[in-house]
C-alpha cells in the first residue's frame, strides 16, 4: 500500500470519526438536515484535498457534483421548459393567452438541436443553430455597440467639449482612451512624442489589469473565507473570532 493511500485511508477515518463524534453530543442532528450537512463538509474538504495533490477522492467529488449539477438541471428544464411551454400547452393543461401554433415552430428548432444525437442526421442541428446564432448576434450586437463603445465615446466626447465647464474625470478619460489606442498602433515606430504617450498607454493598462486582478483575488478570498465559516462553524461549531 502506497503513502498516498495510507493518508487517504487515515483522513477517511477520520472524517468518519468526527462526523459520528459530532452526531454523538448532538451537534449534528440525525436526520436529513445532518446528513445533507456531512456531505456537503465532506465535499468541501474533497475538493480542498487538491491542494495536497490530485488523488482520487476529488476526482469522485468531481464527478459526484457533475452528475448532481447535470441531473438537478434537467428536472429544472423538464418541469420549467418543456413539461410547462411544450406539453400542456399543446395538451390543452396551460391557461396561457399564447396560441398554440406559435409553440410549434420553437420545439421544432429543439428537436432539429437533437439531431446532432444521431449520426447522419447532424447537418440538420445546423439549421437551428443558424438561426440561434443569427437572432442572438442581431440582437448582441446592437447591445454592445452601445454599451461598449457609445458609452466609452461619450465621456471621451464630453472632455473635448464640456457641456458644464472643466471636469477632471472626463479628461482624464479621454487621457487613458487615447494612450491606449495610441500603444496598440503598431503601424507607427513608438519613439518621440508617440513613444511617451504609449508609456502613458502602458500605465493605464497596469492600473487597469491590477485593480482587475485585486478584484478578482478579493473576491475568491471571500468565497474562501465563507467556505471555512461553513466548515469551522456550521459543522464543526467552533466560535472563532476570525469568522
Amino acid at each position: 500500500m502506497s503513502r498516498d493511500q495510507i493518508i487517504l485511508i487515515v483522513l477517511v477515518a477520520a472524517f468518519g470519526v468526527v462526523n459520528a463524534a459530532l452526531m454523538l453530543s448532538g451537534t449534528i442532528s440525525p436526520d436529513w438536515d445532518g446528513f445533507g450537512l456531512i456531505v456537503a463538509a465532506g465535499v468541501s474538504l474533497a475538493l480542498y484535498s487538491f491542494l495536497y495533490k490530485d488523488n482520487l477522492v476529488i476526482k469522485l467529488a468531481e464527478h459526484a457534483y457533475v452528475g448532481v449539477v447535470a441531473a438537478y438541471e434537467l428536472t429544472q428544464v423538464w418541469f420549467q421548459n418543456i413539461l410547462k411551454d411544450i406539453i400542456n400547452p399543446l395538451t390543452g393543461q396551460s391557461d396561457s393567452p399564447e396560441p398554440v401554433w406559435s409553440i410549434i415552430l420553437p420545439t421544432l428548432l429543439g428537436i432539429l438541436l437533437l439531431s446532432r444525437l444521431v449520426g447522419k442526421a447532424v447537418w440538420l442541428s445546423r439549421l437551428a443553430f443558424g438561426l440561434i446564432v443569427g437572432l442572438g448576434a442581431g440582437l448582441l450586437i446592437p447591445r454592445r455597440i452601445s454599451a461598449y463603445l457609445i458609452q466609452q465615446v461619450e465621456p471621451t466626447v464630453t472632455a473635448v467639449f464640456p457641456a458644464t465647464g472643466f471636469d477632471f474625470t472626463a479628461l482624464f478619460v479621454l487621457i487613458g482612451v487615447v494612450s491606449v489606442l495610441v500603444y496598440f498602433s503598431f503601424s507607427i515606430p513608438h519613439t518621440g512624442a508617440v513613444g511617451g504617450v504609449s508609456r502613458v498607454g502602458i500605465w493605464f493598462l497596469m492600473v487597469a489589469f491590477g485593480a482587475s486582478f485585486g478584484y478578482t483575488v478579493m473576491a475568491r478570498l471571500s468565497l474562501l473565507i465563507g467556505q471555512l465559516t461553513f466548515l469551522l462553524e456550521d459543522w464543526l461549531h467552533l466560535s472563532l473570532p476570525l469568522f
